[in-house]
């Protein structure tokens, strides 16, 4: 009896010490984080691709969000409950303290500030706040790295654009074109890229500018274009009344995928040398070609009619208006044309687009006819 019971002891004992050595295996096998990276601007569309993309290169991500009763974190929901790798920090990047203070804290091998006053169109209406978040903030940024003398241990990505270009000065457009930017928007980022090259010159840090074109995705904000127009032509299909308005259509752009840009950001931050880099896909499409193909996701074609502001678009099968041109849309400066020469990303970062122009349609179409569907929206009257 003495010696079963000997027996059934040091049973349990072996089988605890295989259960914790198991355990302490299965620990192992879970790789520690490779970085940290510090995102501005983290709620926003490329923030929130970004965020999915390092978490799974197993980075710790750490996200800064202005102070709201309602913080816009929808985008990121999915990523909060990831509490041992996934952060938020309040900060702003018009409040330099909070942004040293993040810094200081953190300690990030990698920072991205992906954080503006991102609609041009806007600016021309809040060219100040325009100044000071995408102007003077990737400044804040940059002084509190130098300040902290973190200069050789932080890399350093802004979110640079397309609108820089402006008034074209030839086409396509690549890392050596002239700018020319024609909003508030474009001549604060102008400032913010010259100032990046500045601090990587001046002082020795890995500093980069990623010139992207316009990218789009189902996660855009709803008062963008591209949006606009596919959550109109989801309405359309749902309802089958309404009139989706917009400005010029006649603008043409470089469309490309957000998800597939994203890539493009953390590729510039592991290269041995920092530079600045066109990301685009080199296609061009006009507002008004968009419109044409996304309305063609629903079978529903459109034929033109009028001139100017007064020309509209109606759905041949019905002879219903669905488009018309709202002066109040037009910028005070136009940029009519952009197309992104990405031969040097293609060449140095090895990257290249994915997603095809219709497949970004049709991706983004079916996304908001579901989101139309679900929360039953009803966008009767035009889209302003």
């Amino acid at each position: 009896m003495n010696m079963s019971f000997n027996c059934f002891f040091w049973n349990i004992i072996l089988s605890v010490l295989v259960t914790f050595q198991l355990s302490a295996s299965s620990a192992d096998l879970r790789e520690a984080p490779k970085k940290k990276a510090l995102i501005f601007g983290i709620t926003g569309q490329d923030g929130a691709y970004l965020s999915g993309l390092l978490l799974e290169k197993n980075y710790e991500v750490h996200g800064v969000i202005r102070p709201a009763s309602l913080p816009n974190t929808d985008r990121i929901k999915q990523y909060i409950p990831l509490n041992d790798r996934f952060f938020l920090h309040y900060g702003d990047l018009t409040d330099s303290i909070s942004i040293t203070n993040l810094i200081q804290t953190i300690k990030p091998e990698e920072i991205y500030n992906l954080g503006a006053q991102s609609h041009v169109r806007i600016s021309f209406d809040l060219p100040e706040y325009t100044a000071q978040v995408d102007a003077i903030g990737p400044l804040r940024i940059l002084e509190a790295i130098r300040q902290l003398g973190l200069a050789d241990k932080i890399r350093f990505y802004q979110a640079s654009t397309s609108e820089l270009y402006g008034l074209v000065q030839e086409i396509p457009q690549s890392e050596v074109t002239p700018f020319y930017p024609r909003s508030p928007y474009g001549v604060a980022k102008l400032l913010a890229f010259w100032m990046t090259v500045n601090y990587r010159e001046a002082y020795g840090m890995y500093a980069c500018n990623g010139i992207l074109f316009n990218h789009e995705s189902p996660l855009r904000g709803e008062n963008f274009v591209t949006r606009k127009i596919t959550l109109g032509v989801a309405n359309y299909k749902k309802e089958k009344t309404g009139i989706l308005y917009l400005g010029n259509l006649d603008s043409k752009r470089d469309w490309g995928f957000a998800k597939d840009y994203v890539e493009a950001m953390w590729l510039m931050l592991q290269q041995e040398k920092a530079d600045d880099y066109v990301v685009a896909t080199g296609e061009m499409h006009s507002v008004r070609e968009f419109v044409e193909l996304a309305f063609k996701e629903i079978n529903v074609e459109i034929e033109w009619h009028g001139e100017a502001s007064d020309e509209y678009g109606i759905d041949i099968a019905t002879g219903q208006t669905i488009v018309a041109i709202d002066p109040r849309y037009y910028r005070p400066s136009e940029v009519e044309l952009l197309i992104g020469n990405p031969s040097k990303a293609e060449r140095v970062l090895n990257w290249k687009p994915k997603t095809s122009f219709q497949q970004l349609l049709k991706v983004m179409v079916e996304a908001d006819c579901k989101l139309v569907a679900e929360r039953d929206l009803f966008i009767l009257k035009p889209l302003k």
